[in-house]
């Protein structure tokens, strides 16, 4: 992928980059997706790997396995790449595909952006797409629980 992405670079493509654990994908999920592709020609996301989904929202997370969740972000539109990462940031990813941008969510800011020393460096800067954060993957799972689904 760090091959294509530098061809593409090379002939004038902006390359945005976003990651995160995409489970139980939702319409805040798309909202930021949709946003970060609109922001330059070609969208990668990466996924974080079902041990890294774990270590970061804790036991039985994800609830959707990696294959599946990658399968998925494939299938929308506007995405064009899918990869997936280890690490509990994205600053080997950021060093590997160099990316023109790096989108991630208004949930975040510049000072609270885990690799914000590492786009520092490589020149890459960060954008935050999509709506106020008022979905997630853990209040789903809440409503779920709290409703009696048998009949």
């Amino acid at each position: 992928l760090a091959l294509i992405l530098a061809g593409l670079r090379a002939s004038g493509k902006a390359v945005v980059l976003t990651n995160g654990v995409f489970d139980l994908l939702h319409v805040g999920h798309t909202r930021c997706l949709e946003d970060a592709a609109s922001r330059g020609d070609l969208l990668v996301v990466a996924c974080n790997s079902d041990a890294s989904a774990e270590k970061l929202k804790g036991k039985g997370h994800p609830v959707v396995p990696l294959d599946e969740r990658m399968e998925v972000l494939a299938a929308l539109s506007f995405v064009d790449y899918v990869t997936v990462f280890e690490e509990p940031t994205a600053d080997a990813l950021l060093e590997a595909l160099q990316p023109s941008l790096y989108a991630k969510g208004t949930d975040y800011t510049l000072k609270t952006l885990p690799e914000k020393d590492t786009l520092k460096r490589l020149d890459v800067k960060a954008v935050f797409v999509g709506d106020k954060k008022l979905h997630s993957t853990s209040k789903l799972l809440a409503k779920i629980k709290k409703r009696k689904l048998d009949g």
